[in-house]
Parts: structure tokens; C-alpha cells; sequence
């Protein structure tokens, strides 16, 4: 008994918290242009918290801010354009947010992420088709297990008041995320241990050149 109780114990089985890894997420969107073609931008930046355990997707639970300040469209008059009062209005609703309530799984790395999107100031629900890429310690210090997952979505942006220049842009806003999201050590979770550093060998030095090296050519004698 006094051995059992040494023992080291497992972690109870469960979903493990972990933080969205700004550097490594983005949000990107489609929409069109006159029917021209389609203006591309992108948004980085994002943070929030995640609740994830890869054997029960269904207690999955993503809360995730998305600074809408930083929206790019490659162009300063245009990301300008797009956060004016009477399109996304920046100054007001500087952020968007996204908050599930409902996953559905479709198989081992597949999901169907349902929840509210908070934008302009107005609520609509959304749906993210999603992929889990990648559940595994990082290959690079400081060694966090590291979620990754790629996203899908489409939303209606006059379900969110977002409706001027109908003939110039299209309503139906298609969506694409990228993320990491890093387990969080506040949750009291031990990270796994680092590889072991391999040893450190030390430059060999060079062969000693005999005294009488038979392919050095011999000093020419002067006169």
C-alpha cells in the first residue's frame, strides 16, 4: 500500500486548457468585389481559450477574440475603408467574438463548431467546419503540447447591420482560419519533458604535419 501511494499518479482523463497563440492565428476572408473578383484580407492577432480533449469533442468549449483593428486588405486606403463608421465601424466595435455552444463531431480530426458570433454590435449564429491538424508536443523550445487546426465558414454580413455599397460588395463573406492553440500551465497541467539535449562534441583538431612531409616541396637554394 505505501508503495502504491509513492507512485506517481495519471492525470484524470479530460479536456485540457489551452491558450490561442496570437502569433499563429489568423482569420482570413473573402468577399466579392463588384463581381470582379474577390477581395482578399486577413485579420491577425486573435486570442482566447480553448477546451479541448481529442477523445470527446463534444466537451469542446472556444472562446476567441478577433481584433478587427488589425484587418489587412493590402492596401491603407482600403483596410481605412473597411473599418469606416458605415461599414465595420472600427472605432466603435474594435473587436469581434466568437463564443460556442455546440460541437458536433464528424469522425477522429473532424468537427462541426457551432456558437454566436458577436460583430457590430449584433449577435448571429455560426457554424465552422473544422479540422484538428495537429495534437503533439512543439518541435521548438520551449517544447508546449500544441493544438492546431484549420477552419471554414461563411457568414451574411447584413446579418450583422453591415450593408452599404451592396453594388460594389457582395454580402456572403467567406472565411478561413488558421490556428495554434498552446496548453496552458495555470490549469496545473505538467508540460511533457524536453528531448534531451544532445551532447555537445568538440571540433577535432587538426593532424600534426610531419616534420619532413614528402609532398611539401623542398626550399629552393639561392645562388
Amino acid at each position: 500500500m505505501a508503495l502504491c501511494a509513492l507512485a506517481p499518479q495519471a492525470r484524470a482523463a479530460g479536456p485540457d486548457t489551452y491558450a490561442l497563440d496570437p502569433v499563429h492565428t489568423r482569420v482570413m476572408f473573402a468577399i466579392s468585389h463588384a463581381g470582379f473578383s474577390k477581395a482578399l484580407g486577413t485579420v491577425s492577432g486573435s486570442t482566447g481559450t480553448l477546451s479541448f480533449d481529442r477523445e470527446d469533442w463534444r466537451s469542446a468549449r472556444l472562446d476567441v477574440r478577433v481584433p478587427l483593428t488589425r484587418l489587412d486588405l493590402g492596401d491603407a486606403k482600403w483596410n481605412a475603408a473597411a473599418l469606416a463608421r458605415n461599414l465595420l465601424d472600427g472605432e466603435r466595435y474594435p473587436e469581434a467574438r466568437f463564443v460556442s455552444d455546440r460541437v458536433e463531431p464528424v469522425d477522429a480530426d473532424h468537427a462541426k463548431v457551432c456558437g454566436q458570433l458577436s460583430l457590430h454590435g449584433r449577435n448571429a449564429p455560426l457554424c465552422m467546419d473544422v479540422t484538428l491538424n495537429a495534437l503533439k508536443r512543439h518541435p521548438l523550445p520551449p517544447f508546449r503540447r500544441t493544438a492546431g487546426f484549420s477552419a471554414t465558414a461563411t457568414l451574411s454580413r447584413a446579418a450583422f447591420g453591415i450593408d452599404a455599397w451592396k453594388s460594389v460588395i457582395g454580402d456572403s463573406v467567406e472565411l478561413r482560419i488558421e490556428a495554434e492553440a498552446v496548453r496552458d500551465r495555470q490549469a496545473g497541467e505538467a508540460d511533457e519533458p524536453s528531448p534531451a539535449a544532445e551532447p555537445e562534441v568538440a571540433p577535432s583538431a587538426p593532424p600534426s604535419k610531419p616534420d619532413n612531409d614528402p609532398y611539401e616541396p623542398a626550399p629552393v637554394p639561392h645562388a
